[in-house]
């Protein structure tokens, strides 16, 4: 590259990438503590090799093509991250689940809109369905349909960063998309057809309602007909409202008088459950409640049981009365806000 006064304005640069570069690697990876190492070593990686950067590229196609290339060396053991759907069947709602599965790598949520990129670029490109099918794609399609529909690089920015011919690129992106379609059949890509910001938190206000006062019956009016639960780390998950129901007035039962507490997750609503104690004492965390939509209903609930580690990250208010901290867990006792329904 030219002279220091050049390279210390690339250098200076690289940091603003961190955020967008975050996003596209939680995307690739679905895990939003693996994209933050990922996106770590690749600032590193560049920092290091600032002066062979000549400029051809821009600095921002040079800094994903190492960031591309950290991802797919953390994906060289072929393991992939999944949600319970992608183990197994539904099944029915009158039965608790199975021991957890510890051994799955899951698809993880990330706080807020993950990467406040371009308004364009977020929200439903990493809500949560979509982030597991794309795990479901070889790692170098995946990179490419991230890169091509997502942040909108162009085909032949695509084939440079790969290396690889714009024609290869091309049959890349058909073969990622055929696959997405496949996957999911209701999601044509990250910009599918949800419901809106307001009718979103409206749905999201009544859920958390519905929910603290345990109204079934309300709950069922506001889930879409083909709904899903799923509870990782356990690898039971439920489709339908009939089932969902029969969970909440069974096996669930006693999540009855949780307090839920917002937050954003995947850039849509989402809750910290907060679960009464079976003495009455007060509360324990509980799990990490994401929400997704279609249309006017809620689509789907993934109630992440993790929330040593979620609950941290995400930092979801505490509701009302004493919560109880769990064993081993590192969340405080406090005592006495408000309840947020």
């Amino acid at each position: 590259m030219g002279d220091t006064g050049a390279l210390g304005a690339v250098t200076e640069g690289l940091e603003e990438y961190r955020r967008e570069l975050t996003g596209y690697c939680y995307r690739k990876l679905g895990s939003y503590a693996e994209a933050g190492d990922a996106v770590q070593e690749a600032l590193v990686r560049a920092w290091r090799g600032v002066d062979r950067f000549e400029g051809r590229s821009g600095l921002r196609t040079w800094l994903y093509r190492i960031a591309t290339n950290v991802c797919l060396d953390a994906l060289a053991s072929g393991r992939r991250r999944a949600l319970p759907m992608d183990l197994s069947g539904p099944s029915g709602g009158g039965t608790p689940p199975e021991p957890p599965q510890e051994s799955v790598l899951w698809v993880e949520p990330c706080p807020g809109g993950s990467d406040p990129e371009a308004a364009a670029t977020a929200g439903e490109s990493v809500r949560l369905a979509f982030v597991a099918a794309l795990q479901h794609l070889p790692p170098r399609q995946r990179a490419t349909l991230i890169l091509r529909d997502v942040l909108g690089f162009s085909a032949r920015e695509v084939a440079d960063l790969h290396s690889c011919t714009v024609a290869s690129a091309n049959s890349s992106l058909q073969r990622a998309r055929s696959t997405m379609a496949e996957r999911r059949g209701t999601t044509d890509g990250p910009a599918a057809r949800t419901s809106g910001d307001r009718v979103r938190q409206v749905l999201a206000d009544r859920y958390a309602s519905a929910f603290s006062r345990y109204d079934v019956e309300e709950l069922n009016m506001l889930l879409h007909v083909d709904a899903t639960l799923c509870l990782p780390p356990y690898a039971k998950w439920m489709r339908g409202v009939p089932d969902i129901h029969t969970w909440l007035t069974g096996p669930a039962i006693g999540c009855r008088g949780s307090r839920l507490v917002p937050t954003v997750a995947n850039g849509f609503p989402g809750f910290g459950q907060y679960r009464p104690q079976v003495d009455g004492t007060g509360y324990v965390p509980w799990a990490l409640q994401v929400l997704e939509f279609r249309g006017d209903r809620i689509s789907g609930i993934t109630a992440y049981r993790d929330t040593e580690c979620l609950f941290l990250l995400f930092g979801p208010p505490r509701p009302a009365g004493r919560v109880v901290a769990r064993r081993n867990a590192r969340l405080e006792c406090v005592a006495e806000p408000s309840a947020a329904t």
